[in-house]
């Protein structure tokens, strides 16, 4: 029996320890090989659009965290009196100076060819480090968050622009862009769905926690946005695109089709929406919840079916691929206003969310109908710059919604009725020479794969 003691007890427990660590770390090991198997698959492995896809959803990630924190210290930790007034000191001092800065942003990267991974790098590190700085300043709620959040967005926008024209030099061989950024954008989408409740959670540990959160996701970020393929930085027959041009030759986004200008007015109007609903849901359902809701609760509401109709519209741009952009541009576009000319006239707590959920799903769509457009129309030699410059000019027409809903009374009536004239602008734009564009190319243009 001694013999038996002494052979089996120590190697004994030994086995059961190594049985029960790989019992408790196969579930972990097991979901990531199948989030990496996901990922990689139809050859985005071997092309390295697994690797951006990855990064999108700690950028994703991150940022929500960002938001949880800062949504809860500038936004919900004050009186509903106080509420507007430091609110709008947030967004002024944040988006002011970036409406300065955005036409910058996109210009300035594209002139730096050779560093798109050293700058997606530097805007995941910028924003490890302010998150730590602002981890002081979220208990306390000095002014120096302010500075500090306008340097988070920014970077957050920087990396955007660079990830838009970074996604073309990733496509797997018969791989539309279209599905590419189908792909990309979803991936975010549920990195934020994840991390907004671990968000919430650091949360009640302590305000500063949520930000050691983003501080840790952002650093992982900077070394995958390092560790992507040496073919992101290549700038092998590349020119630079202009959006508008006056008389001059080079390629520019006007010379090579009228759709694209088109779709990115139907695009900006979309942006602008965006950013007008989510500035003036906040002060509305902050000053006045829905029915029986906390103000938390209805600002969840609202941002829940935003999120929802954003990843239905990914996965239906992904499954429609490239087929008819224009005529997608031009339906997403009545579809959106008819929603917002409800919920003005029949406003209440349903309507919002229908329009929020339309809103989402519509934008995403439209976003994606552009991606193809530009495949198609832009050669390849300017389609990186282009992606750039289109991408800073929807973030500028995402600050200016914002800035239309700080602005207005918070009466939801009213609020709808601007929404609907945001996209009903953007409409009156660009729906007539859309669909001329449609039909036009329907027979001039090959089909996109």
């Amino acid at each position: 029996m001694a013999g038996v003691s002494s052979s089996d007890g120590p190697g004994s427990l030994g086995r059961a320890g190594r049985r029960i660590a790989r019992a408790l770390h196969l579930p972990f090991t097991g979901t990531a090989r199948g989030i990496r198997k996901a990922t990689h698959a139809h050859g985005a492995g071997e092309s390295g659009l697994g690797r951006l896809i990855e990064l999108h959803a700690v950028n994703g990630a991150g940022d929500v965290m960002i938001t949880v924190a800062l949504a809860s210290t500038v936004f919900f930790s004050v009186p509903t009196d106080e509420a507007r007034g430091r609110v709008t000191l947030y967004l002024a001092i944040t988006l002011a100076p970036f409406a300065l800065l955005a036409p910058v942003i996109g210009p300035l990267l594209d002139r730096l060819p050779h560093g798109r991974r050293a700058a997606m790098a530097g805007a995941m590190l910028t924003r490890a480090v302010l998150a730590l700085t602002m981890s002081g300043a979220v208990v306390t709620g000095s002014l120096e968050l302010y500075p500090a959040a306008l340097g988070v967005l920014v970077a957050s926008k920087a990396y955007g622009v660079v990830r838009s024209a970074v996604v073309p030099r990733l496509l797997p061989p018969k791989f539309s862009l279209v599905k590419a950024n189908s792909r990309v954008t979803l991936a975010g989408l549920l990195a934020t769905g994840i991390a907004a409740p671990i968000g919430a959670g650091l949360h009640r540990i302590g305000p500063e926690w949520t930000l050691y959160g983003a501080c840790a996701l952002f650093l992982l970020g900077t070394y995958w946005a390092l560790r992507l393929p040496h073919k992101v930085d290549s700038a092998k027959g590349e020119r630079t695109a202009h959006i508008l041009t006056h008389g001059a030759r080079r390629p520019s986004l006007r010379t090579v089709g009228p759709s694209v200008l088109h779709g990115l007015q139907a695009n900006a109007a979309f942006r602008g929406l965006s950013g007008f609903l989510i500035f003036f849901l906040a002060f509305l359902l902050r000053e006045h919840p829905l029915a029986g809701q906390s103000a938390a609760v209805s600002l969840g509401i609202a941002g829940v079916a935003a999120g929802t109709g954003n990843a239905l519209g990914t996965a239906v741009g992904a499954w429609l691929k490239a087929r008819g952009p224009e005529t997608i541009i031009a339906t997403v576009l009545g579809l959106v206003l008819t929603a917002a000319v409800l919920a003005a006239v029949f406003f209440g707590a349903g309507m919002v969310a229908v329009l929020a959920a339309t809103a989402g799903l519509c934008q995403a769509l439209a976003k994606l109908s552009l991606d193809a457009l530009i495949q198609r129309d832009v050669p390849e030699e300017v389609r990186t710059s282009a992606f750039a410059r289109s991408e800073t000019l929807l973030q500028m027409a995402w600050v200016v919604g914002g800035a239309i809903g700080i602005v207005i009374p918070l009466n939801g009536v009213l609020g709808m009725s601007v929404a609907a004239g945001i996209v009903g602008a953007g409409a009156a734009a660009s729906v007539r020479g859309l669909l001329r564009g449609a039909r036009a190319g329907s027979r001039a243009r090959p089909r996109v794969a």
